[in-house]
């Protein structure tokens, strides 16, 4: 798997934006991506040391339109803390 195929598209809700004082920043990943894979597309794209990974699934949701029902699809998410010194200039002045 290619290292940007890996990381979809990062995740900016009110909690991962606190979180990011932290230096734990979140992306929507590959659901077949482990958290190795997640570690090196991180410091391979953002150039930044990587010290933890932790991946989880959301679930879908159920979504009506009317008469209708049907789901979202559940998605695989990563939460990648990163070294002190380092931050992700993608996300500064969200």
């Amino acid at each position: 798997m290619n290292r940007y195929d890996v990381l979809v598209r990062p995740v900016v809700t009110e909690s991962s934006t606190d979180a990011m004082a932290l230096n734990k920043y979140t992306f929507e990943v590959d659901a077949r991506a482990n958290k190795v894979q997640v570690r090196e597309a991180v410091e391979q794209i953002f150039k930044v040391r990587v010290v933890k990974v932790n991946t989880m699934w959301v679930p879908g949701k159920t979504r009506r339109r009317g008469y209708s029902v049907g789901r979202t699809p559940r998605w695989k998410k990563a939460i990648v803390t990163l070294v002190a010194d380092d931050s992700i200039e993608l996300f500064e002045g969200v």
